[in-house]
């Protein structure tokens, strides 16, 4: 939905004519003759964002010095400008979209509340919301996995669907896609996105502008492969986008990225990726845009720079943008987009300078770093990370060197005395007898947005699995596998190109359209290998075609996991082990006893190219496509509720009504102080969303496992935190069950555990917030470098304020995380350069007050710290406050960006 402005201080609204039809556009070039800036030199990404500020003037939240300061970019200099940013959509998933769609409802009965018209809250900018994170592995290795998963996933979360439902039909501007469609960045980079966005804009005109979005799940950088900029944002601040809140970002520093040669035989896009990941996490470049040129980009497939924008949270850019050119249009072309939009966004990309060829001059950038694509080598990436690139032929000694930091410590055991080598135990599941070991694979999942957008390393899936079928391989029996494409277009042009029966043959049938293992959907593993696991304490791993293997993500019984592309997850499926070298080392024998070698099945570029020019056509997109909103009978048929606002269930474990907005008035207090603190949590680096904020299973033994069996819920019946973030019982409780959070303020323990102090008595961290509440003791969190790394979780953030955390005390953010912990009224605080609790002596056992925000609050500022401990020593300590923006200090004053909103729509007559 456009904005009238009413502003165009430099001339730049026009009119473009593309065949018959007229459009009102807002022209760069006119920047350039009223000569502001240089534009013509600006990388393509700062060019989108600079048409967003020319029509978006209005000289309040867009201002002219904005604009000139954009058009005049200094890559040299990092930029203190704020610019608000305003995107065409908003992408949600249904973890991130069920919390947002309750708070919406939850601002509907406030703004009623406080004397307003509920239908005034909708979305206004187009938002779609794709359930595609509640499937789960249950069923797998059969002809009937799909349909079984279905089943049950239909059966865990009929309440959820139900209420998605009712949004989907009481709120304005707001599209759900059916479960079992695909994943939300696949449908987006199929179907939803149009590169070029068309809209009425003032009184009436069309308007043609670049096609922009945010999401509430990281992974929508995804979008950049095909020219659209867009990057995840945490739940709470697309929530403000949808009602029309401008983004507030500073202008971004942008590393180019120079691309030549190609890929050689054998070489994958997710072999490209691991390695962009790897070296742009060595550059440092979180918070800042990575932008893509050179010639090597010709050489790249649409899927190919899809997969590469996807990894951006992985090293740590907002974005992984490629400009729009003829690798594009043809994209748009081979996935049924109609023709008038590809002649649109050829027409308007040219005009506007967005279209690059390999002839483009190179824009200027803040720094840069090259890669000849010919220098790739095939590689996975692992045990824990996903910029800790391995190549195949190291992954053997790469999991025997890790192997002793990866063994749980049991308690009370020495850790010293863990044993060093592999270990394994005797297994017999009734059908065959075999050994479970240290690195055997009891997890292979072709899964996630990262890869299966992508023919090429789909259908070399396949390849291989058929020549492996040819030879006589078959998967090891203690393998769980799945295959979780992210459309439903894959298993066409699978199907089409006849290799379903080899992957099926492997035991990779369909499980679900949607993320699963990736996700931590893995299901539970098969009894005899769990228990095998647990009773030798084996480090069994896990090796998957996803973008995340962070500690406790994946299964919470596998503690390696690999990222690899699909291939590869089948070699592996078939190798049995990841203590092994592909490159050298048989991965089986065939039925004559002879060794194959992963060489003599490894499908050709030429095998792969012909496939998909048989096997995959416009025409499956199209057809697909074409009911993408209907779903199967069971949504179909679904009893939905009716009216304005939602009848919350009290028995609901689902969906609960959220107490942010209680006792709300229509003028916010003013922010005070913290005073006399105590830290609820202290953790050291790269602590993730994921430790944060779980997605997977619910522990019966756990705060929320408690909580939802005093409410009547069965062990077998809790699904996921995931599935769960309509309930803020649940997750305040699940904020910190991590089974791998080490939390230093009780050493020596993992899990989600404290000391509540003064008297220091051992309990979960839930419980101890609990009791700190009715104290009236304000909590804190300590943490290290990069705090909030991964998914962009809202709950991260609203875990931690419904435990009443006030502050966060981190040496680095993850971006999204700091601006969620803003967003939920949180502040979140940074040493100063070389200081840090290890270097300030803090043990987590003091009494904090923070000062200096009661007086003055702004960006930037040094904030001092107190820290007294039992024996009276105190520590004082200056810190910067990480409100980075003006607009996030209105959202810090009124209690969150929620609360923000509301009260302006309801000062503005409720809009």
């Amino acid at each position: 939905m456009a904005t009238a402005t009413g502003t165009n201080s430099f001339g730049s609204r026009a009119t473009l004519a593309v065949g018959a039809d007229k459009y009102e556009i807002y022209r760069l070039d006119a920047l350039g003759k009223a000569k502001v800036g240089h534009v013509d030199r600006l990388p393509f990404s700062l060019k989108v964002l600079l048409e967003n500020l020319l029509r978006h003037e209005d000289g309040r939240t867009v201002r002219r010095e904005d604009i000139e300061a954009l058009a005049a970019w200094d890559p040299k200099r990092a930029s203190d400008r704020e610019i608000a940013f305003r995107p065409a959509r908003i992408l949600l998933q249904d973890f991130t979209g069920v919390p947002a769609v309750v708070d919406l409802t939850a601002m509907r009965q406030a703004i009623q509340a406080m004397g307003g018209d509920p239908k005034k809250i909708n979305p206004l900018q187009r938002t779609d919301l794709v359930i595609d994170h509640s499937v789960q592995v249950d069923t797998f290795g059969a002809s009937f996995a799909f349909a079984r998963n279905v089943e049950i996933e239909m059966e865990r979360n009929r309440e959820r669907y139900q209420f998605l439902r009712w949004g989907g039909e009481a709120f304005q501007n707001f599209t759900v896609v059916p479960p079992g469609t695909g994943i939300c960045h696949q449908v987006n980079l199929e179907y939803l996105a149009s590169t070029v966005f068309q809209s009425a804009g003032p009184g009436g005109a069309r308007q043609a502008y670049p096609d922009t979005v945010i999401g509430a799940d990281s992974h929508t950088t995804m979008i950049n492969g095909i020219g659209v900029l867009g990057w995840g944002a945490g739940g709470i601040e697309c929530e403000a986008a949808m009602l029309g809140q401008p983004i507030s970002m500073l202008i971004p520093a942008v590393v180019g990225f120079k691309l030549h040669g190609r890929l050689r035989e054998g070489v994958t896009a997710t072999d490209l990726v691991l390695t962009v990941t790897q070296m742009l996490r060595q550059k440092g470049v979180v918070g800042k845009f990575v932008e893509f040129y050179g010639p090597g980009l010709t050489n790249l497939s649409a899927a190919d720079r899809a997969t590469i924008g996807n990894m951006a949270p992985e090293y740590g850019a907002t974005v992984g943008f490629f400009p729009v050119d003829a690798v594009t249009l043809d994209y748009l072309r081979f996935t049924g987009r109609p023709e008038a939009v590809v002649a649109l966004v050829e027409r308007y990309c040219k005009e506007q300078g967005l279209f690059r060829t390999d002839a483009t001059p190179d824009p200027i950038f803040s720094d840069t770093l090259e890669l000849d694509l010919a220098t790739v080598e095939a590689s996975l990436a692992g045990p824990r990370r996903p910029q800790d690139r391995v190549s195949l032929q190291n992954v053997k000694a790469n999991f025997s060197e890790n192997l002793p930091g990866l063994r749980a410590v049991k308690k009370g055991a020495d850790p010293a005395a863990q044993p060093k080598t592999p270990q394994k135990v005797a297994i017999d599941d009734g059908r065959t007898r075999y050994d479970l070991a240290d690195g055997s694979v009891v997890i292979a999942a072709i899964t996630s947005c990262t890869n299966t957008s992508n023919p090429s390393v789909l259908l070399g899936a396949g390849l291989l699995a058929k020549k492996a079928v040819q030879r006589g391989l078959r998967t090891m029996p203690w393998v769980k596998t799945s295959l979780a494409p992210g459309s439903k277009v894959v298993t066409d042009y699978l199907a089409k190109a006849g290799l379903m029966p080899y992957l099926q043959a492997l035991g990779f049938h369909l499980v679900g359209y949607g993320c699963t293992t990736c996700i931590g959907n893995s299901g539970p593993l098969p009894e005899k290998i769990a228990a095998a696991q647990k009773e030798a304490n084996l480090v069994v791993a896990a090796v998957l075609s996803g973008n995340r293997n962070f500690e406790g993500r994946i299964h919470a019984q596998v503690r390696a996991n690999y990222l690899a592309s699909p291939p590869l997850v089948v070699a592996f499926a078939l190798a049995g082990t990841v203590d092994i070298d592909l490159t050298r080392e048989p991965i089986g024998t065939d039925p004559n006893g002879q060794p194959v070698y992963l060489k003599d099945i490894w499908p050709t570029s030429a095998e792969v190219a012909e496939a998909i020019r048989t096997a995959v056509t416009p025409e499956m997109f199209r057809t697909q496509y074409g009911a993408v909103l209907e779903g199967d009978p069971t949504w179909r048929e679904m009893r939905v509720p009716t009216g304005d606002l939602f009848a919350w269930d009290p028995n609901s474990t689902y969906v609960k009504h959220p107490p942010y907005f209680e006792g709300m008035g229509r003028e916010p207090k003013a922010p005070s102080d913290i005073r006399d603190a105590r830290v609820l949590v202290s953790v050291g680096d790269s602590v993730t969303t994921d430790h944060i904020s779980p997605a997977g299973a619910i522990q019966p033994d756990s705060p929320a496992g408690r909580y939802l069996i005093e409410h009547g819920v069965k062990p077998a019946d809790f699904n996921s935190y995931g599935a769960r973030r309509g309930n803020h019982e649940v997750m305040a409780r699940g904020t910190f069950a991590s089974i791998r959070v080490k939390n230093l303020v009780a050493p020596g323990t993992e899990g989600g555990v404290t000391r509540h102090f003064p008297d220091g008595t051992l309990m979960s961290i839930y419980d101890a917030a609990m009791k700190y509440q009715a104290e009236g003791v304000p909590l804190l969190i300590l943490a290290g470098k990069e705090y909030g790394t991964g998914s962009s979780r809202d709950w991260a953030a609203k875990g931690p304020m419904l435990l009443g955390v006030k502050a966060v005390i981190a040496e680095s953010f993850e971006r999204i995380h700091r601006s969620n912990l803003v967003g939920m009224g949180i502040l979140p605080l940074q040493y100063l350069p070389g200081e840090n609790r290890t270097t300030l002596g803090l043990t987590g056992e003091e009494v904090y007050t923070i000062e200096g925000i009661a007086d003055d609050l702004r960006t930037g500022k040094r904030m001092t710290v107190t820290a007294r401990a039992a024996d009276g020593k105190t520590t004082r300590f200056e810190t910067i406050c990480r409100i980075d923006t003006p607009q996030e200090i209105d959202y810090y004053r009124h209690g969150g960006i929620l609360q923000y909103v509301l009260r302006s729509l309801a000062a503005n007559g409720q809009r």
